[in-house]
């Protein structure tokens, strides 16, 4: 552990971007927005315990596909992304991570209020999104929300048009 904290201090900014920033920010917004419909959806047609475990689902499976896919696009020989390993696991852990946070408010029993919670929550997770894109890729935090709010927002309104269905 101690030698992976020695190897993360010697990373420059770009190489520290790069191999870990942009592949969880990947996951973060993947997870965050994937998993909105689904939960939104069964949130609508079976209420709160059905939306909960549809958002766990949904959030580990798309976290193991999307690890999956992180690690197995690129071997960072070519690009000098970096391990592909480490690559897959931080965009399969935050892909997770985005899906089940809004996922939890679901454990109210009322869906009314759980849906208010989620929507709060995943405002939350859309701001902190937009503070890393400002961060690391220097993306106007202005823009950043607009851009991720948008995604948010076309996606939570197919998953309560298919829910309402």
């Amino acid at each position: 552990m101690a030698e992976a904290l020695e190897q993360l201090r010697n990373l420059n900014e770009r190489e520290f971007i790069l191999r870990y920033v942009q592949p969880g920010l990947v996951g973060l917004i993947d997870g965050t927005l994937s998993t909105l419909a689904p939960i939104f959806a069964a949130a609508l047609l079976s209420g709160s315990h059905a939306a909960l475990f549809v958002g766990l689902a949904t959030a580990v499976g798309a976290g193991i596909s999307m690890g999956f896919s992180e690690a197995l696009s690129d071997t960072g020989a070519q690009t000098g992304r970096g391990s592909a390993l480490a690559r897959g696991v931080v965009t399969g852990v935050m892909t997770t991570l985005g899906g089940a946070f809004h996922s939890l408010p679901f454990l109210i029993s009322d869906v009314n209020t759980a849906l208010i919670v989620a929507g709060v929550v995943v405002a939350i997770e859309l701001i902190t999104i937009s503070l890393i894109r400002r961060r690391f890729l220097n993306v106007s935090l202005r823009t950043s929300l607009l851009q991720v709010a948008l995604g948010g927002a076309l996606i939570v309104a197919a998953g309560v048009l298919l829910g309402s269905a």
